[in-house]
Formats: structure tokens, sequence, C-alpha cells
């Protein structure tokens, strides 16, 4: 998701990226030595799409952006520490030298296609967009998507909506709820073509779903192709007919499975301890040279 962001500073930046959901770098400059374009404590922050602050400009912060970038293409959240001079090395006119902390942080968004944009459908998107995912949600109305719509949702106009799974990533979450059951199947055959999908849920009764899985087995397909399909769709737990009811049923069930296949990992945080030596060092041995340049 691409944002037109209008932010002042890296702690607001910060704030929206991740109630975005969306990964980025937090870049500090740590310790600084002779000249330099910005003082120590000076933060930049660098996501996939656009980045917020400064550290000063020139090749400095051109080979910030470019190791954060790399950083960013990498799974797992890491930190380091890198050493920067500023003289030739990077034919910056300062000469100072200075020392840059990297962060990565991880985003928890995830990827859901809805198709059906009808009372339920409404209703479903008014609590998904609350949450750190990009929504593609397709119709084949015209006109049929509200004209207020958050930026986290991408609505899509397509006659023949089971072609827009292949826009897909992998690893998705497929939400089938459209006013029209043959539609619903050729979504739903599009869907386990893929077999990649996190989680498909289709919409309808178990009489529905016992006619779709007869004309998939005559198709040739044995049961494990589509065993993992969530029909009917939703909560036991949250019962009730109403456009809400079920997209609030609808809604609890895909947190569920989310949460189950992506646990809250307990792994540690921070600095390791070589790097913290390092940093402490580099540091010490700024200090003790501006001690020197003063006697």
């Amino acid at each position: 998701m691409t944002r037109n962001y209008s932010i002042s500073t890296w702690v607001d930046a910060v704030a929206q990226l991740q109630q975005d959901g969306m990964d980025y770098v937090l870049i500090t400059l740590l310790g600084s030595r002779g000249s330099t374009p910005r003082e120590s404590g000076t933060k930049m922050v660098v996501s996939s799409t656009e980045n917020f602050g400064t550290i000063g400009g020139g090749h400095l912060e051109f080979k910030a952006i470019k190791m954060a970038a790399d950083m960013l293409k990498e799974e797992g959240e890491q930190q380091k520490i890198e050493y920067f001079p500023l003289g030739p090395a990077l034919g910056q006119c300062c000469g100072g030298s200075t020392t840059v902390l990297f962060e990565s942080f991880r985003g928890s968004q995830f990827n859901i296609m809805l198709f059906g944009a009808g009372h339920v459908g409404i209703a479903l998107t008014e609590i998904l967009q609350q949450l750190p995912c990009k929504l593609h949600w397709v119709d084949s109305r015209n006109s049929q998507h509200p004209d207020s719509i958050s930026s986290r949702v991408l609505p899509v106009v397509s006659e023949n909506p089971a072609d827009e799974v292949v826009t897909m990533p992998a690893d998705s979450y497929y939400l089938i709820m459209t006013h029209n059951h043959q539609v619903d199947y050729d979504i739903l055959e599009s869907v386990l073509s893929r077999g990649d999908a996190r989680y498909v849920g289709l919409i309808g009764s178990e009489t529905k779903w016992r006619r779709f899985k007869m004309r998939l087995e005559h198709k040739g397909h044995q049961p494990d192709y589509f065993e993992s399909v969530h029909c009917p769709i939703g909560l036991a737990e949250v019962p009730g007919k109403r456009p809400i009811e079920v997209a609030v049923s609808v809604a609890g069930e895909l947190i569920a499975i989310h949460n189950e296949l992506n646990p809250v990992k307990n792994n540690q945080r921070g600095i390791a301890q070589n790097e913290a030596s390092k940093i402490q060092a580099q540091l010490t041995a700024m200090d003790q040279e501006r001690i020197d340049q003063k006697t």
C-alpha cells in the first residue's frame, strides 16, 4: 500500500507505518567526530515506498538508504551498526566521521481479497479496513463500492472477478461472497488452483457447499483439494443473519486464523552484546579524541 503521507517528524512516520502494518528501518546517528552534516541523535525512517526525515543528505544518506532498503528485503527484525568516514571514502567535504545504527521493524500487514460489495461486503469492509491489512475489494458491478473509502482498501471493478485472483501474492486470504453462486464457484476454483491461500472463506449454507463439493469432485478433485475451505463462513459462536452480525463473525474467524498462523514470536530484541560493545568502543574513542583535542 502506498500512502501519500503528510508527516513532519520521524515519530509521526513510525506511528503511521506501524498503524498501516508496513515494514520500516529506523536510522540513528549514534556518535560523530569532527565536522558532520547532523548531530548525534538525528534520525530518519525508510520504508519500501517512502523516506522520512534526513541525516544530512549527501553520499552518507544515499548509502544509508541503500543499506536500509537491503535490510527491508531480508526476513525478520534486525539491528546493525556501521561506521562511516565522511572524507574521501564518501566524497563529502565535512571530513568527520559518524556511527550509524540501523533498526528494521516488521509490520503485521497481510493481504485480503474480498469478493462482493453487497450489504455483508460493505459491513465487513468497515471492520477489515481498521486492521493492518491490504484489502482488495472486488465486484463486477459499477458504482457498487461506496464513494468514501479508506486508503487501506483497493476497490476493483471486474467483469470476471475470478480473473483477479492471479494478481494476489502468495499466502493471501480470500473471502468469497458475491451476489451470484456461479461467480462464487468460478472464484473458488481460481483460488484453489493456486494452492497457496492462507485462508478461503465462502459464504453460503451447507447445502450450497455440498453442491460445490460435488462439482469439484466431478472434475476429478480429491477431498484434500478443498477441505481447507471454510463454508459456512464465520464463527459458529457468533450467530445471526444481519449483515453486521455476519461481518463480525467472518472478521472474527479471519483474525483468529491469522493469529494462529502468525504467532507472536518471543525472540530476543535489541542489539546483540558484540554490537553493543562495538558501539561503546567507538563512542569512547570519539570522546577521548575530543578530550585530546581540547588539551
